[in-house]
């Protein structure tokens, strides 16, 4: 049996997974919220942070700090606004967080995304015991 993940991605398109795995490629922060809210979780999904050519700057190689002061500046939603709706998802039809990777080359958005999903799984994690 294939089993579904996410792979989100605005330009790129995914490796061959080992573990038999099934990628729906979806290339937008819309495209992303349409596909879970018409076929639920996936079992994974895979992230990058820009998906628009306003997140492609330099300042993404200057740091967290930095590149946060021009993250306020976007119009278009990134890879972690995506990680943001999934959490408020699986809070709201009380779910587990699926499996999750961050492939984003960037390495200030990447950093935030990781950081965001792995607070969520450690609550989870303290809400069980």
């Amino acid at each position: 049996m294939r089993k579904i993940s996410i792979y989100l991605d605005d330009t790129r398109i995914p490796i061959e997974h080992p573990e038999n795995k099934t990628w729906e490629i979806v290339r937008s922060y819309d495209e992303f919220v349409d596909y879970i809210t018409k076929n639920g979780l996936p079992e994974m999904i895979s992230f990058d942070h820009d998906l628009a050519d306003e997140h492609y700057d330099g300042d993404m190689y200057d740091g967290v700090e930095a590149y946060n002061k021009k993250y306020s500046e976007f119009k278009e939603k990134t890879g972690l606004d995506c990680a943001k709706w999934v959490v408020d998802y699986c809070m709201d039809n009380e779910e587990d967080l699926p499996e999750y990777f961050v492939h984003s080359m960037n390495p200030a958005g990447g950093k935030n995304i990781w950081e965001y999903l792995e607070n969520y799984r450690k609550f989870q994690e303290n809400e069980r015991d």
